[in-house]
């Protein structure tokens, strides 16, 4: 009795760390799934207002903030008009500075604003990209400097040339072009018409005001990223480039690292700029051009990633011509990975941080995305990546359960030797081992196929929660985005009651169902000798059912899908196996 109430109070600690202490690890070292894109209000499902862009709720305001439209109403401009993109080139300064993505909304709303990227100097969120050149001796256009253009819009099919001239008539071009998904190709020229030479030296820049509101975390990186000579990092932060974290000053794993606040590094080629959870704003200078560029912070939580070329000199009746290129828009992975094979951009596709499990990760996204692409329905597509994982784990879940079904059926054999041997532990353990010897049980061998799910698992919870083509996809009903919580509320009667709910406690009816099936999944596993671990295997379920509640819809889909196949397997092994059951009966 004293061993049953010791063994009662282990597992109930457990439960309760598991409960209280799984957000926390959570939200530390796991992606979390999106904010609810829906809500339940008197029973019905509306959508939830959204203010987010890439900078965010908590980006730091310049001083003087204005409206948007006045501001970009304020200079001349070049208007920028493709499939995915729409926007404006601001000719005072040459900057991209005005660019929404008009394929994704920032809510599930019909009448919601597409993501706005891209925001001027002097608005709420500020965020632009610019390229310009310096130079010692030489006038450079500057900020202030008003550009002419080519032409009054740029299409993926009419590129844009903005131009400029200096007293010394020495003309400054930089020519833009645009696809027809997110890449710019920029193109600066510097004709020399005079009889001296000029220095000049090449630059671009992201300049962005505000942290990002995706949370950072310890398997999905946000904010500074890039790849450099030494391989892609993750491990540049804002809080790092503001100071807060100095823990890399010193290192030399970017190469050149600067005093705390800068990142700086010497690198030919690469790529680097600012990512959000799923949205991206890169500069990828020329792969064969030497470059010294890095981040750093500003007064008022403005962040810069930027790079300059080696000095050129541009002799007397020359041009210089450099090329770069700008990526602003969504990380789609077939879109990042199709830029960095067709345009020879070095890791692109790790701008989706994707950890240890690339290697199942992406295979895993590359058949979820051929079902949708079949079915047309993302929830329909991860039922569908369930069944195709368990028929490929048949035959080992098969071995599984046999072997789970002969540990039931000699749990009395098991229980009389515990008995007769209670005051011999020893003895009683060799009896033990001998029984699973003369049955032919192997004990652990129904761990095999929970050791492989394991990878498997995590790696489409990476999935589901990285990509972006889950975000604000619909399923059944009330369930309009699969990447968020299930928002149809139990406890607060789905919101009939004015109840605000903590994550924990958020329990849907989704979450729910998930339980119940781990309930009677749990039922096909031989039971615990000792009966307080019965007991807590009972409640083991439902604990499970409210740390999964806060988990996007798609994850606790698959979850369900496969404890229900883990249900029919069992039953078809009794089927095929009558004996067995007899044997757990008896």
């Amino acid at each position: 009795m004293k061993d049953e109430s010791r063994n009662f109070l282990l597992f109930a600690v457990f439960a309760a760390l598991i409960l209280f202490g799984w957000q926390f690890f959570a939200s530390k070292y796991l992606p979390a799934a999106n904010p609810p894109a829906t809500k339940i209000v008197d029973g019905k499902s509306k959508p939830v207002a959204s203010s987010t862009g890439p900078a965010g709720p908590g980006a730091a305001a310049p001083e003087k903030v204005r409206d948007r439209q006045q501001v970009l109403a304020d200079s001349p401009r070049v208007r920028i008009e493709t499939r995915s993109l729409q926007g404006s080139i601001n000719l005072k300064g040459g900057r991209i500075d005005d660019l929404v993505l008009s394929k994704y909304k920032e809510t599930v709303a019909k009448n919601s604003p597409p993501i706005r990227l891209f925001s001027p100097a002097g608005t709420d969120h500020a965020y632009f990209a610019g390229f310009g050149w310096s130079g010692d001796g030489v006038t450079t256009p500057n900020a202030n400097t008003v550009f002419t253009a080519s032409a009054p819009v740029l299409t993926p099919a009419q590129p844009v040339t903005l131009a400029w001239t200096n007293a010394q008539r020495q003309r400054f071009a930089i020519r833009i072009a645009v696809d027809e998904r997110y890449m710019f190709t920029v193109r600066q020229t510097v004709t020399n018409p005079t009889g001296t030479p000029i220095t000049v030296r090449p630059y671009g820049l992201v300049s962005r005001a505000g942290v990002s509101p995706d949370p950072d975390t310890w398997t999905d990186h946000v904010g500074p990223i890039g790849v450099f000579d030494n391989g892609a990092t993750y491990d540049i932060t804002f809080a790092n480039l503001q100071g807060k974290d100095a823990s890399l000053i010193g290192k030399t794993v970017f190469g050149n690292i600067g005093k705390p606040g800068d990142n700086y590094f010497d690198a030919t080629g690469g790529w680097f700029g600012f990512g959000d959870k799923y949205w991206l704003a890169a500069l990828i200078p020329d792969s064969g051009a030497k470059m010294h560029g890095g981040f750093r912070a500003a007064v008022g939580d403005t962040f810069q990633a930027d790079f300059a070329l080696q000095p050129s000199v541009v002799p007397a009746g020359k041009a210089l011509v450099t090329t770069a290129k700008l990526f602003a828009g969504a990380k789609e992975t077939n879109t990042l990975d199709a830029y960095e094979d067709n345009l020879n951009i070095r890791h692109f596709g790790k701008a989706i941080d994707w950890g240890w499990f690339e290697i199942v990760e992406k295979p895993i996204f590359k058949y979820l995305d051929f079902l949708f692409r079949v079915i047309g329905n993302f929830g329909v597509a991860i039922i569908a990546l369930t069944l195709t994982i368990r028929g490929l784990l048949f035959p080992i879940a098969q071995r599984q359960f046999a072997s789970m079904a002969k540990m039931r059926a000699i749990q009395p054999k098991m229980k009389a030797l515990q008995e007769r041997y209670k005051d011999d532990k020893v003895r009683a353990q060799q009896e033990v081992m001998a029984l699973y010897k003369a049955e032919g049980v192997n004990p652990l061998a129904g761990c095999l196929p929970t050791f492989l799910q394991i990878p498997i698992l995590y790696a489409l919870y990476k999935v589901l929660l990285l990509t972006i083509e889950m975000r604000h996809q619909p399923f059944v009903l009330w369930i309009r985005d699969l990447s968020a919580p299930d928002p149809a509320t139990i406890l607060n009667a789905f919101g009939y009651l004015p109840w605000h709910l903590p994550p924990m406690l958020a329990i849907g009816v989704v979450p729910v169902v998930l339980g119940i099936s781990m309930f009677f999944q749990f039922k096909l596993n031989p039971a615990p000798m000792d009966e307080a671990q019965k007991q807590v295997f009972k409640i083991m379920p439902w604990v499970l059912m409210f740390v999964m509640a806060p988990f996007a819809v798609g994850l606790q889909i698959y979850w369900i899908t496969s404890n229900t196949l883990t249900i029919l397997q069992q039953r078809l092994l009794y089927a095929r196996h009558p004996e067995l059951r007899v044997k757990a009966e008896k």
